[in-house]
């Protein structure tokens, strides 16, 4: 018997995404703790070590909370941390804290300035485009990509994950292992994150939870990551199972229980935040709803806005000529080494790289990427297919 599914709603499609409902709200209390760790950071010895742009980043943390604090208008340059960055500051040690502010300036700024550097501040490494699931909103819902016969499907080699590890390390600190599949299934997955270990302050994986067991459960918090995040959309089995075809609703909790068990047991000193992150694509959706029966078993639970990735190369053109955030954002490295500046072109249309042929600083800052960025501040992205009919504008 075919399973009944639940239809996207188009109409909650928005150009900037972002987060459309989370539990975690920051607290006044907790910018300022911020910020006088960061003023205190600058009596520091380490601070005295920082080049000169780097201790102008530190410097507009400090003006900014300032400006905050005194409900000045902030300038397009000004930052400071807000929503979940001020839990994942209180994660972070002194010795690292000069390292994290750094990229996460860069992180959420590069993208609004439209400035580039040797790296990109976000790496998305894909250790798998096989996926058990097929999400109604998702890439993998689109047969000529997910059927075998298509020649998308695979899993990352070892050896190629190193050696996009060894380049990154220490040049890039957002790195999350995640995009068209689903990473737990790759069957190197736990050499692959205990290789990444320490290496990276903004570490993440995303996972459907659906392969989750003990020995897995166990490597994956080992490894310091910074985030882990459960890609769940509804707690209630009728609505969970409609959105996420082929998962099993008591399964999934089951094995947030045991995740939640053994991180308490275990890892009982773990800096690891933990999410459960879904996709609103019905406006009944709901997280204070979510967070009653899901919420004991990780520190947030979030909705993100709805990217119509099911359909997009069918999509209407049209819905935004802003420059893309992704170009000076993040770099998506696929399965077989094939690099794409989106997930939203899952089939690849753009991808004139593979880092088997070239270093990942090498395509960032390649003429053909560069060309993309040009069209589109040029307002040319309607002529790139499928630019041209995607959602995503200006963070």
């Amino acid at each position: 018997m075919i399973k009944d599914k639940i239809s996207p709603d188009k109409s909650l499609v928005k150009s900037k995404g972002g987060y459309n409902e989370e539990s975690f709200k920051e607290k006044i209390e907790q910018q300022k703790n911020a910020y006088n760790r960061i003023l205190q950071f600058k009596n520091n010895i380490l601070f005295k070590k920082l080049d000169k742009n780097e201790m102008q980043i530190i410097d507009i943390y400090l003006n900014s909370y300032k400006k905050k604090i005194a409900n000045k208008p902030f300038d397009k340059e000004d930052f400071f941390l807000s929503g979940q960055d001020v839990l994942k500051i209180s994660k972070v040690s002194d010795e690292n804290l000069a390292k994290f502010l750094i990229y996460r300036y860069k992180y959420s700024l590069n993208p609004i300035l439209y400035k580039i550097d040797k790296y990109p501040p976000n790496i998305q490494i894909e250790p798998t485009s096989i996926c058990n699931f097929r999400c109604v909103m998702c890439y993998q819902a689109d047969k000529s990509f997910s059927g075998k016969s298509h020649g998308h499907m695979g899993h990352m080699d070892f050896e190629l994950y190193k050696k996009i590890i060894d380049e990154i390390e220490g040049n890039i600190e957002a790195v999350t292992l995640a995009s068209r599949g689903e990473p737990t299934l790759n069957p190197k997955i736990i050499e692959m994150v205990q290789y990444s270990k320490n290496k990276f302050l903004g570490f993440k994986i995303n996972t459907n939870a659906s392969m989750l067991n003990e020995n897995l459960i166990n490597n994956l918090l080992d490894v310091n990551f910074a985030e882990i995040v459960f890609s769940v959309d509804a707690t209630d089995k009728d609505t969970y199972e409609k959105i996420r075809i082929n998962g099993k609703y008591e399964k999934i909790i089951s094995n947030l229980e045991l995740f939640s068990k053994i991180k308490k047991n275990n890892f009982p000193n773990s800096n690891t935040i933990t999410k459960i992150s879904g996709v609103k694509i019905k406006e009944a959706q709901n997280v204070e709803e979510m967070k009653k029966k899901v919420g004991k078993y990780v520190d947030v639970v979030q909705l993100v806005d709805y990217t119509p990735w099911e359909s997009s190369y069918n999509n209407p053109v049209g819905y935004t000529n802003e420059p893309c955030h992704q170009l000076w954002h993040r770099m998506f490295v696929w399965q077989d080494g094939k690099v794409n500046p989106c997930d939203y072109d899952y089939k690849s249309e753009l991808s004139k790289w593979n880092v088997k042929n070239n270093s990942i600083s090498e395509i960032w800052n390649s003429k053909e990427y560069n060309k993309y960025r040009s069209m589109h501040l040029d307002n040319m992205r309607k002529s790139l297919y499928p630019c041209d009919r995607c959602t995503f504008g200006n963070a």
